[in-house]
């Protein structure tokens, strides 16, 4: 019965999945109706504008969105159970400073285009790189940990402003807007490249999900039940610093979408991995996506980074996150 209850969740979660999908193909700064879409939909080949925005624009965003949401979520749901620390996230790690790093040293340099992302990727897993290797030799605290993400993301974000008063004011406003978050870059080569990555790294957690519900009981019990925690720990870790790089080079800083979701998730399915994981994946897709749809409706015709509309919701859910948890857990 449990597992046909889960079954039609999982079901209920891809109808709205597909459904904020059409409502992000339908809304924008021109609004669509139903008998258009449908009609363009079926009609790729039309020389019309319409098409052209169908097709080039929205969509290739859209399934964007769907595999950041999804990406981010699901490292946060991982990270969380991994550290066994509600405010465990890519972003808490310091990944999104090292990012930005990244891209300022990139932009500095006069790369653009594809370079932006590789070094935006190169900058997120040097940062995952430092907190894993300072964590485990130093045998930190699962809680000490998020404080050395935050270390690290003051040092990294400190050199970024550094490069700020060096750099021209256009190549720090083009810095700005990628720090910012946004979905509008899609294309096909980045859409291939983050869905490879990201598919192949949720599957990699959800393989591991049930290793990960054994570390939550603590090392010791894990070693005593057959799993090797250091090697656990390694993979989950290097799946989601490639995830959560992929997701940061193809779109930008878009945070609070893996602290966010993992927890409403894990109030509808409950804390086993194995089904937080897809979960999470799923929820945080319909999350980024309604979250771009209203960042390219709310003042039209012009249009915000979805990134100032999980920064609002995700600022308001981290403190009263902050507020209701125990301060002995920090």
């Amino acid at each position: 019965m449990l597992k046909l209850k889960k079954k039609y969740y999982f079901i209920i979660l891809v109808i709205l999945l597909l459904v904020s999908f059409y409502v992000g193909l339908l809304l924008g700064s021109s609004n669509l109706s139903i008998k258009e879409s449908f009609y363009y939909l079926f009609n790729s080949s039309s020389d019309d504008i319409t098409a052209d925005i169908i097709w080039k624009i929205r969509i290739p965003r859209l399934i964007l969105g769907i595999l950041v949401g999804s990406g981010l979520a699901a490292c946060g749901a991982a990270f969380q159970g991994l550290f066994r620390n509600p405010l465990a996230e890519p972003y808490t790690l310091g990944i999104s400073s090292g990012a930005s790093l990244g891209v300022s040293i990139s932009v500095i340099l006069g790369f653009s285009g594809v370079f932006i992302p590789f070094y935006a990727f190169i900058g997120s897993f040097i940062s995952v790189f430092f907190v894993y290797t300072l964590a485990s030799r130093k045998n930190f605290l699962n809680s000490t940990v998020i404080l050395l993400g935050v270390i690290i993301s003051f040092l990294f974000s400190s050199i970024v402003y550094l490069i700020f008063s060096l750099a021209k004011p256009q190549e720090v406003h083009n810095i700005i807007m990628w720090l910012m978050g946004d979905l509008s870059s899609a294309n096909n080569l980045t859409i291939i490249i983050t869905a490879i990555l990201v598919i192949l790294g949720i599957f990699t957690l959800i393989f591991f999900s049930e290793d990960l519900n054994i570390l939550t009981l603590g090392d010791e019990k894990a070693f005593s039940l057959g799993v090797n925690p250091e090697r656990t720990k390694r993979i989950l870790f290097i799946a989601s610093s490639f995830i959560t790089g992929s997701c940061v080079a193809a779109s930008g800083i878009i945070g609070f979408v893996g602290i966010i979701i993992p927890h409403i998730s894990r109030k509808l399915i409950g804390v086993n991995h194995r089904y937080l994981i897809p979960s999470s994946a799923l929820i945080g897709a319909i999350f980024l996506v309604l979250s771009d749809t209203i960042a390219r409706i709310i003042i039209k015709p012009m249009e915000l980074p979805v990134g100032v509309i999980t920064g609002i919701i995700g600022g308001v859910f981290f403190l009263s996150l902050l507020l209701k948890t125990d301060s002995r857990d920090f």
